[in-house]
Order: structure tokens, then sequence, then C-alpha cells
């Protein structure tokens, strides 16, 4: 680490939990990031300024005006520009030493299955049912922990799912692909614009523990926030040992 980087992570280093050990390991890390929208804006932006050394933004969408109302990454003046560019720019203007990879086509099982097993960590900011299911199977079948968020009208919620412990669930353990699922979009539900910028932020302080070896996390417990009454609760979430994607994984 530079002096110029001692400088910068300087409040990390202050932490007993981080020190220079724990901003060394940020620094040399790798984040995947599935969804440049409302939560992958504030993940982005807070994953880069910690200071994780390498992101991988995947998002095929563009920046849309609808869009400025919460997704803070994305600017008037990038209206039309493809939003895991855009995000690309909004990284480069905050630190430009990290490493920003685009990629710009809709994430599916075989895109996923190069992304995943070169991440150090998975962060879910998608609003597609069927997507989420193939980052999950990714996460499982390369021992990749996952950071999943969601959020929509005023509901939001977040989960951590590790399948290296032989604890955690994963994300179809607790909503199985063959559940009937009537997805909510922010196009016709509407979405209260801070809400996905606390999920998308508690997305990115979850990854970064994972990431610099902090062991309190949010595995195996899913937290949901009602921001009317910003009131949280908390389920804890069993592994199904028969569920379809990790029933059989092995463990690291």
């Amino acid at each position: 680490m530079n002096d110029a980087q001692l400088l910068r992570y300087s409040r990390h280093i202050l932490l007993d939990e981080l020190g220079i050990e724990g901003q060394q390991k940020l620094l040399a890390s790798r984040a995947l990031i599935v969804g440049a929208g409302g939560l992958g804006s504030p993940a982005a932006l807070y994953l880069a300024s910690a200071g994780v050394g390498h992101l991988t933004v995947v998002d095929d969408d563009r920046v849309d005006a609808t869009n400025l109302q919460r997704q803070i990454a994305h600017k008037l003046s990038g209206v039309g520009q493809l939003k895991a560019e855009s995000i690309r720019h909004a990284v480069a203007d905050l630190n430009p030493d990290v490493v920003v990879t685009t990629i710009t086509v809709r994430a599916d099982d075989a895109l996923l299955e190069t992304l995943v097993q070169q991440a150090d960590v998975v962060l879910d900011c998608t609003d597609n049912f069927a997507t989420r299911q193939a980052i999950n199977r990714a996460c499982v079948r390369h021992l990749k922990p996952l950071v999943s968020g969601a959020a929509i009208r005023f509901d939001g919620q977040v989960a951590v799912y590790r399948p290296c412990d032989p604890l955690s669930p994963c994300y179809a353990c607790v909503f199985p692909a063959t559940s009937i699922f009537e997805e909510a979009r922010c196009a016709t539900m509407g979405v209260f614009a801070p809400l996905v910028g606390i999920i998308g932020s508690i997305q990115a302080a979850e990854a970064l523990k994972l990431l610099s070896g902090i062991e309190e996390s949010l595995t195996g417990r899913l937290l949901m926030l009602d921001a009317r009454s910003m009131s949280w609760n908390e389920v804890k979430m069993p592994r199904d040992q028969t569920c379809a994607v990790c029933g059989h994984r092995p463990f690291a």
C-alpha cells in the first residue's frame, strides 16, 4: 500500500476489525455486481470508495430519465448510455485506482459460469427472478458467497448465502425456482427512492466484511425493511437438505 492509499483508506485502517491487513485484502479483491440500477449503484460506489480492487459490472440496460429518481450512480448527461458504462465513469471519478470491467449483455448461465468463478464475492442487484436463480446456481457450483438484495415500493430485503458453510442455505432454499412467483416491477409498482440506497449500501457492507475477513455477517438470516415505519424484521433461514441446487453440494 502506497502513501496515497494509506491516507485515502486511513479511516478503515483505524478500525481494529480491518486495519492494514483487511484493507490490503480489499485492494486485492474482485467483486461481481449483477445489475447496475437502484441496488447496483450504491453497492458499486461504496465498494469502489472502500478500495475493492476490481469490480465487474453486468447489465445490458441503458440509463433512462425515470432511473434518475433513485439510481444515484447515473447522471442526466448519461441518459441513453449503457448503465454498466455509466457506473464505470462514476467509479473513475470517485476512485480511479479501481479497475472496472463492464459486461453489457444479459447475464445467463454460460456468462455467469465464467464470471462467478473469477469473483471473490457476488452481489445480486437484479430484479429478475430467473436471473437470481442463475446467479445462485453459479455461486453454489463455485462455492462463492452471494449477497442478495431486493427492493420494491417501501419494502426491502437483504441476505447473505455462503455455499462453503454447511449450515447456510442457498437462495433456492428460501425461494425455490419451482415456486409460483409473481414479479413486481418498479415501472408498475413504484419504489421509494432512498430504499434502494439503504439495501444496496447494506449489500456493500456485507460484501466488504466477507472480503476483508470480518467473520460476522447476515449468513443464514433474511433482513427485511418496512421503510414506511422504518422497522426491521429478521427471519432465520435454515438450509433445505432436499434443495435441488445445494442439497448435495461439496464444502470448502
